[in-house]
């Protein structure tokens, strides 16, 4: 039969209770990055947009893009939102949506040269840029 010293114990005690503090806060760490994950998805990401009614399309001068704009009906609560998706017409890229404006009907799509679009005075740099009302 082992005994341990009282100094043993209290090394003992105090690597234990460290090894739960970190278990703790991991966990509590995996539940936040999991919540802000959620939130992200549920409300900020624009991937779950709504699709909507076609308005216009414009293609960027050398072809290599399609800019779609739809109207989205908002409902009883929430106002009509101008969606506008990318469209790679010489990759087979997914399309991606590229625009998200609350409170408006019109899309005005321009071509300021090969890869910049300005929809609604917003001015975009294709293929990575972004505009979200959301994000404002």
């Amino acid at each position: 039969m082992e005994h341990f010293t009282y100094e043993q114990d209290k090394r003992e005690s105090k690597r234990t209770i460290r090894k739960v503090i970190i278990a703790v806060f991991s966990i509590l760490l995996l539940f936040a990055c999991a919540f802000g994950y959620f939130v992200y998805w549920a409300f900020f990401d624009m991937n779950r947009l709504p699709t909507g009614e076609f308005i216009t399309q414009s293609t960027s001068p050398d072809g290599k893009y399609t800019v779609k704009a739809y109207l989205t009906n908002g409902s009883i609560t929430t106002d009509f939102s101008v969606r506008a998706e990318l469209v790679f017409n010489e990759r087979s890229k997914k399309k991606k949506n590229i625009y998200w404006q609350y409170r408006d009907r019109t899309a005005n799509i321009f071509w300021l040269d090969n890869d910049t679009v300005k929809i609604n005075g917003k001015v975009l740099n294709m293929p990575n840029e972004k505009y979200d009302y959301r994000n404002e």
